[in-house]
C-alpha cells in the first residue's frame, strides 16, 4: 500500500511543470537516520559519501556509482565526470528533485523509474535494488542527515 502510495506520489510530482525559482521543494526526511546508516552498507561496494574537502563522510573509495554527497535536494546525473547511462543522461533533462518520493521509487526500482519518467527504453547502470521500501525511505534519511545539498533544509530522521 505504501509504495503505491510513494509512486503515487512521485509521479504526482513529476506531472507538475519544473520548479520555478522560488519555489521550495519539501526534503523533509521521515525515515530512522541510524537504520539507514545500517542500510548503506549495502551501498559501500559501488558508492561513497565524500564531501568538496574530499573527506569521505561515508562508504569506501568506490567508483563504480556517483558520490552521493548533495544527492538530496540535487538531481539526476550531477556528479560531474561520472559517465551515467544515457537514460540516466535523459532523466537530468527532466529537471527531477530528488526529494524522499522520488528517492524511495528510485532505489528500489532504478530502471523502472527511468522509464517511466523519461519514456525511453535504456536500461540504468544501477542494478541493484533496495528491496525494504522501509530501508529506502532510512538511506534517505542518513543521506539526508550526512550529505544534504547546501540549499537543502532536511529534517535529520525524526
Amino acid at each position: 500500500m505504501f509504495r503505491t502510495l510513494a509512486i503515487a506520489a512521485a509521479t504526482a510530482t513529476l506531472a507538475v511543470p519544473a520548479f520555478a525559482e522560488g519555489h521550495s521543494v519539501d526534503l523533509t526526511a521521515t525515515g530512522d537516520v541510524a537504520e539507514g546508516e545500517k542500510a548503506f552498507r549495502q551501498c559501500i561496494s559501488c558508492h561513497v559519501v565524500q564531501n568538496e574537502a574530499g573527506d569521505t563522510l561515508a562508504g569506501r573509495n568506490a567508483k563504480t556509482g556517483p558520490n552521493l554527497y548533495g544527492i538530496i535536494g540535487g538531481k539526476f546525473g550531477m556528479v560531474e565526470d561520472f559517465r551515467y547511462s544515457d537514460i540516466n543522461q535523459l532523466a537530468s533533462e527532466m529537471d527531477v528533485v530528488i526529494n524522499e518520493e522520488v528517492f524511495v521509487v528510485y532505489v528500489q526500482d532504478p530502471t523502472g523509474y527511468l522509464r517511466e519518467i523519461t519514456d525511453d527504453n535504456g536500461r540504468s547502470k544501477m542494478t541493484y535494488k533496495v528491496r525494504k521500501e522501509e530501508d529506502a525511505v532510512n538511506l534517505y534519511a542518513y543521506l539526508a542527515s550526512i550529505a544534504t545539498n547546501p540549499e537543502a533544509a532536511t529534517d535529520e530522521g525524526s
